[in-house]
């Protein structure tokens, strides 16, 4: 009897405590959604710019990359070697050839990493070279000869117009007085289009910075401040829209019963119906959006990760314009060292003009149907063609950026002490190598910039993959399990990858209606409260 009792009090101490829970349900949700009303409103608002501006302000320019060309052999009057000893230039970091302003130069990197041009015929530096050709360059992707260069300068490091997803560094930013006041950034030491910004772009990275990445955060504190401060108010939204669940949700059929006693109309009824069923969203944009933001503690280093040797004039013994090639098909040339043997590396035009599988990781062509490139590495000392170097330097790269080879005093290489450490890949078996000549979305999408790469998977714990771009001796991307998690989690919850079997289109739309409906049910529980 005793224990009737006994059980009977508990239960309704039980009782009470649920229904104290209950009692203060709705007053926890109502905080938690005062709490995080501001940076819902910057999110879901920015989150809208970004497809929105994708769809109906997409800026385009006339040429995205610059076309090679067939350089002429006899444009090489004199070799690399005259070049430099005429002006006196014992020791240079790389060289290769570019043509512009119907002129051929070597362009020089010397040690400090300024980029100097030599006419191929007379050997007369060209002054203010680099700058001539940024300026060049981006009247080539342009198309426009005719307008002012208000401004031109070096970028060295990332900016808030500038962020880093765009990789290339160092690069010239040159502004042109146009009617769109278009912002151009090239990479001189490549020939390459980093990103372009006319007003409507310039304005919306401006938007998109300080209210979905916070960047005015920075202005106030510090990265890591910004950082803490985005993922304890992306976990309160995810606890607001967990308690949204849980009162129309699980607990519904107990407060269904006062809704008969005192229906819920207007506002409040659609802030619970619309509110159910975008909670799923609601979690999927908060946890993907706090995981992602955890990646950003460590600064983006990949612009450091080079290797640069320094050359002798005097160890060159065959001149580049002597090269045992096919000249009908060259394109361009630069110098690397492997097994402390100098090769010259040379890029030509692939005999074969066929269009291979999409799966063939040897195709000739790209997606596009433009014409690939063959790489061919000949010993400066010899003379002869060295087969299958390209994989070797690019496992030797792999090597070196891991801490593996010897660190050179004159090569960029940021101290891996100041970071993660990588694994050691001496005797790690490799996987998998293979040239990727096109973005794959999935694993080494466009966001990574670098064409062609060379991708190498690694037995590590981690399955680390490294993708090497062996033209410009960078790394480009690594990739680890734990990278691809998060990457997936982002792309999937964040952009809706599952989307992408309806098109880009639908996809993007699905997107803006999910954060549409978020702004929606946030902002009627907000006018909710202030009527009360």
């Amino acid at each position: 009897m005793s224990k009737e009792i006994t059980a009977k009090k508990s239960k309704k101490k039980d009782s009470k405590f649920i229904k104290k829970i209950k009692q203060h349900m709705y007053k926890w949700h109502r905080v938690i959604g005062l709490i995080t009303i501001i940076p819902v409103i910057f999110w879901t608002l920015s989150g809208l710019m970004h497809p929105f501006m994708a769809h109906f302000f997409k800026p385009e320019i006339a040429h995205d990359k610059l076309e090679q060309q067939i350089i002429d052999k006899s444009q090489l009057h004199l070799s690399i070697q005259e070049v430099l000893k005429q002006n006196f230039i014992n020791d240079f970091k790389n060289f290769r050839i570019v043509q512009f302003n119907n002129t051929t130069y070597y362009q020089v990197k010397m040690i400090p990493g300024d980029l100097l041009y030599f006419d191929t015929s007379n050997a007369k530096k060209l002054k203010n070279g680099d700058q001539k050709y940024a300026e060049w360059l981006s009247r080539y992707f342009l198309d426009d000869q005719k307008s002012a260069v208000k401004n031109s300068e070096v970028v060295t490091e990332f900016t808030s117009q500038y962020k880093y997803v765009n990789r290339y560094l160092p690069v010239y930013k040159l502004s042109f007085d146009r009617p769109d006041t278009m912002e151009v950034y090239v990479e001189t030491s490549s020939g390459k289009l980093a990103t372009f910004n006319p007003a409507s772009r310039q304005w919306f990275i401006w938007f998109f910075d300080v209210f979905h990445n916070w960047s005015f955060v920075d202005a106030i504190s510090n990265n890591s401040i910004r950082i803490i401060t985005m993922i304890f108010l992306l976990s309160i939204i995810g606890f607001s829209a967990l308690s949204g669940i849980l009162i129309y949700g699980l607990l519904w059929k107990q407060f269904k019963k006062t809704d008969i006693v005192q229906p819920k109309k207007g506002l409040r009824k659609y802030h619970r119906q619309i509110g159910i069923w975008v909670s799923l969203f609601t979690l999927t944009f908060a946890f993907s959006g706090a995981y992602h933001a955890t990646t950003k503690w460590e600064p983006y280093t990949l612009s450091q990760m080079v290797y640069e040797p320094t050359f002798s004039t005097k160890e060159i013994q065959i001149a580049n314009n002597n090269l045992n090639l096919d000249w009908d098909r060259f394109q361009n040339m630069g110098i690397i060292t492997l097994n402390d043997t100098i090769y010259y590396r040379c890029q030509l035009i692939q005999k074969q003009k066929y269009k291979t599988s999409k799966s063939d990781s040897n195709s000739k062509w790209n997606k596009k149907g433009d014409k690939k490139s063959e790489t061919v590495y000949i010993n400066a000392a010899t003379n002869q063609i060295a087969p299958n170097i390209d994989l070797q330097y690019a496992e030797y790269l792999a090597y070196y950026f891991t801490g593996g080879a010897p660190q050179e005093a004159c090569c960029e290489m940021i101290e891996s002490s100041d970071h993660e450490p990588q694994p050691d890949l001496e005797n790690v078996k490799l996987l998998e190598s293979k040239i990727i000549t096109d973005f794959e979305s999935r694993e080494y999408g466009f966001v990574n910039k670098r064409l062609p790469v060379i991708k190498l998977a690694y037995d590590t714990p981690e399955k680390t993959t490294y993708f090497i771009e062996t033209s410009t001796s960078r790394l480009a991307a690594v990739i680890n399990n734990s990278d691809k998690v998060e990457g997936y989690s982002f792309a999937i919850l964040h952009k809706f990858l599952f989307m992408d079997w309806a098109g880009k289109n639908i996809r993007d739309l699905s997107m803006v209606l999910a954060a549409l409906t978020i702004l929606v049910v946030s902002i009627l529980g907000f006018i909710l409260f202030l009527k009360k």
